[in-house]
Order: C-alpha cells, then sequence, then structure tokens
C-alpha cells in the first residue's frame, strides 16, 4: 500500500514539475490570419506592371547589359541571341514587376528598378483592364518610383503600416507578380529587421521567407492586419526563403517629395565616418561599440562649422540613439534642409553636445568606411618619410610630405587590420607624427598588447581609424 502511494506521490511531483516547467501550448502559438480574406480584401490594391523600351543598335555586339536582376528576365531568355546576330535592329525591351495603389486618386507605388529607363509604363489593374501610366518621380538611392495612372475614376487602395512597430515573427503576405503570374499570393513571417546587404547607405530592409521572385519587385509585404510594411524588393540569387523589402516607414517621406516635386533631397552633415570595433572603442575609452566614429570631416560642411571633427564618436542624432554606424546616413538622410539638430559626441573621455544646421546632399553618398591601416615594426609596417620620388612610386599624388607606410608584414596585426602600402599617417593615439623621430617615440610608448589607434589616408583618398593590439 505504502508502495503504491509512494509512486502516486512521485508521478504526481513529475506532473507538477512538468506542467511548471512547459508553457501552456495555447499560449506559444499564435493563431495565423484569416489569409483567405486578407486576399480578397487586398488584391485590388495590386497592379502588375509592364514596362517596355526601345533598344538602339551598339556599335559592337556585346550582349547588352540587364536593367535589374530581378525583373528583366524576358531578355534573360530572348536577349542572349540578340547580342550574336551580325547585323543589330532597333528592338524593344519589355519587363514586368509589380505595384500597389496608395491612394485613391490613382498613385502607385514600386521600384525604381521596376520602371527604370522606360518608354511607356503600362499598369493592369486585378479586374483585367490595362492603363497607361505615368512616372511622377523615381529616387534611385532608394529605389523607389511613384506612378500616376490618367483614369479619372476611384481606384481601392492599400492602408500603410507601420514598420517600426513590426517584430521578427509577425506573420506577413506578399502579393505580386512572380514570373509573370499575375495576382500571386504568398505568406510568411518577418525573419529579420535591419539587413544590410550592400544596396547603399540606407540599407535597412526586413527580411521574409514569404515566396519572392523575379517579377514581385515593387510588390507590397503585407502585415497580418492588412496594412503595407513593406515594398518587396531584393532576393538572394539561388537562396531560398530569403527576400528583402523597404520598410514602408522608410518610403513615406519619399512619397510626398516625389508627389509634390517629383524628386527628393536628403539631408547632409559633411562627414565620413566608420563603425566601431571592440579595440577602436577600447582605444577611446568608450564601455560599448555602439556610436558612429568620424574618421574625417570635409571642409566648408555643416559639421565642421558645428565643431565636429575626426575623432568623435557619435552617440545620439536628434535624440536618437546611434546603436550602429548604419543608422547614421538614414538619420542624416531623412532630416529637412536647415534643421538645426543636437549631435552628442564622446570626444577625449566625455560626452559633448553639438548643435548642426543640416545642408543637403548633392550628387554624391556619404560614404561608410570600415578599417584601414596600422603601425611600425610592433605592429607589422614599416614607414618612411614621404619623399617626390618616393610618392612617384607608390603612386600618391598627394606629396606634401609626412610619414606613409612602405611594407605591411604578411599575417602581422596590420594586415589584419586592412593596412596597404601607401597609406599615409595622419596620426598616432591622437598625436600627429609629422617626423619619423615623433613616430619611433610613440611607437617605443607602445607595449605588447596595447591597443594602438592611427588615423590613415589610404592611396584612393579615404580617410579611415584603425586599432590594433601591439605585438
Amino acid at each position: 500500500m505504502s508502495g503504491h502511494l509512494g509512486a502516486a506521490m512521485r508521478t504526481l511531483v513529475v506532473g507538477l514539475i512538468l506542467s511548471l516547467s512547459m508553457p501552456s501550448l495555447s499560449m506559444a502559438v499564435a493563431a495565423s490570419p484569416n489569409f483567405v480574406e486578407l486576399a480578397k480584401k487586398l488584391k485590388p490594391t495590386v497592379v502588375n506592371i509592364r514596362t517596355a523600351k526601345v533598344i538602339k543598335p551598339r556599335s559592337n555586339l556585346q550582349r547588352p547589359r540587364m536593367q535589374s536582376p530581378f525583373d528583366n528576365f524576358f531578355e534573360e531568355f530572348f536577349g542572349q541571341f540578340n547580342g550574336q546576330m551580325p547585323q543589330q535592329r532597333q528592338r524593344r525591351e519589355q519587363s514586368l514587376g509589380t505595384g500597389f495603389i496608395i491612394s485613391t486618386d490613382g498613385y502607385i507605388l514600386t521600384n525604381n528598378h521596376v520602371v527604370s529607363g522606360a518608354d511607356e509604363v503600362m499598369v493592369k489593374l486585378s479586374d483585367g483592364r490595362e492603363i497607361k501610366g505615368e512616372i511622377k518621380g523615381t529616387d534611385e538611392k532608394l529605389d523607389l518610383a511613384l506612378i500616376k495612372i490618367s483614369d479619372k475614376e476611384v481606384f481601392p487602395s492599400a492602408d500603410l503600416g507601420d514598420s517600426d512597430a513590426l517584430e521578427v515573427g509577425e506573420w506577413v503576405m506578399a502579393i505580386g507578380n512572380p514570373f509573370g503570374l499575375s495576382q500571386t499570393v504568398t505568406a510568411g513571417i518577418v525573419s529579420a529587421k535591419g539587413r544590410v546587404i550592400g544596396n547603399g547607405p540606407y540599407d535597412d530592409f526586413i527580411q521574409t521567407d514569404a515566396s519572392i521572385n523575379p517579377g514581385n519587385s515593387g510588390g507590397p509585404l503585407f502585415s497580418a492586419a492588412g496594412k503595407v510594411i513593406g515594398i518587396n524588393t531584393a532576393i538572394i540569387a539561388g537562396g531560398q526563403g530569403i527576400g528583402f523589402a523597404i520598410p514602408i516607414n522608410m518610403a513615406k517621406g519619399i512619397i510626398t517629395q516625389l508627389r509634390d516635386s517629383g524628386k527628393v533631397t536628403r539631408g547632409y552633415l559633411g562627414v565620413r565616418f566608420q563603425p566601431l570595433t571592440a579595440d577602436l572603442a577600447k582605444s577611446f575609452g568608450l564601455e560599448s561599440e555602439k556610436g558612429a566614429l568620424i574618421a574625417n570631416v570635409e571642409k566648408d560642411t555643416p559639421a565642421e562649422k558645428a565643431g565636429l571633427k575626426a575623432g568623435d564618436v557619435i552617440l545620439e542624432y536628434d535624440g536618437k540613439p546611434v546603436n550602429e554606424g548604419n543608422e547614421l546616413p538614414r538619420y542624416v538622410a531623412a532630416t529637412p534642409i536647415d534643421k538645426k539638430v543636437k549631435v552628442l559626441v564622446f570626444r577625449e573621455g566625455r560626452k559633448q553636445e553639438f548643435t548642426v544646421v543640416v545642408g543637403q546632399l548633392k550628387g554624391t553618398d556619404p560614404e561608410t568606411t570600415v578599417s584601414g591601416g596600422k603601425e611600425s615594426e610592433k605592429l607589422g609596417i614599416t614607414v618612411q618619410e614621404l619623399t617626390g620620388e618616393l610618392a612617384a612610386r607608390l603612386n600618391i599624388k598627394d606629396s606634401k610630405g609626412g610619414l606613409v607606410v612602405t611594407e605591411v608584414k604578411p599575417g602581422s596585426p596590420a594586415e589584419e587590420a586592412g593596412t596597404v602600402a601607401g597609406s599615409i599617417i595622419v596620426e598616432i593615439n591622437g598625436q600627429r607624427p609629422d617626423t619619423m623621430e615623433k613616430y619611433s617615440a610613440a611607437v617605443a610608448r607602445v607595449k605588447k598588447g596595447d591597443v594602438v589607434r592611427l588615423l590613415l589616408k589610404r592611396p584612393d583618398g579615404s580617410v579611415h581609424y584603425v586599432a590594433m593590439k601591439a605585438e
């Protein structure tokens, strides 16, 4: 009897332990959206975009370069024969993409690469009608385009959601035109946020495993609530379940500018920066790697006028924390021109605040620079004073003197940091070594294991901070 009671007690205890350690299944599994009703409601807001452009004969027989790696698949199958014909003729090149209606008066958002260079844009609605579209404006940097349908009727439009509130694991649905198969619905979840894929300085993609293929570009990524939270833009060749969408919040301000003026203006500081590494952060006395390290401040720019300088680490911009260096270009670009912005920086061991009057970006993009070069024998480099003869041999255009790295030892800390011969040493641990004596004295103070920070001007003219541990 007692044995049976003991066994029962043990079973009860084990059951209690399991019930306490395992969450309820009803709490762990979230209900999936009603995709049937979502598709019925949202498909009328999604359109197929067909573009055509006239390709003039070329003087050579090389195959023309494709406009887009995602959508121009007609050229993929047929274009190769055109480049091999003995006599080329004028021809029409077509491509397909997707867009979605964002206002009842017929404004449509899509990718710039869907309509770039098009001589004709035709928009096919969900009911089968085709209407000629007009490109109202494009933004190459963010890969967006705004199209207007000339028809005067009232159109069904998609509601724009809040991509900032989106969380990894949420259900999403894509509607598009993959491989010309119109009104295709796919579903998945948000796989990641803030993806940087090398598309440009404003990369901040939503990654999803909802099926996205050539032809989906420019189409909407909907939340479970039926609101647009992204614009499907890119895929990885050969990858499965990996698609990328531009967050809709990044596009909202661009849409307004394209609608009002047909072009986009962006804020500008005039700094070149690089992300912080653990060694760089330690060399500056920072407790974490959060922030954007200013490598160079261009002359006569908002940053220089505000008092910012190389070596400053930007911790906050306009009240927003800068956790990673690649966030800064997006913050600055979205800032209205002439707005006064507070910038919190870490300089010489303490935090300081500056006020910058944001300028307008012209021509080139802000650059995100990474890594650079290193120091002498302890660091694995050979340094010499820069002479005219040495500048000519190393193909250095700026030969105004100073010290130059002439050799980088294989496997050294300098090589691991990305140092290349021909880099001019601007600073070592915050000091400017304009002579070999000063440089040698600075290196002599370095002990094994110390973190050494260099500011280098590389042969391509870019300026970088690098940090390494001395051997």
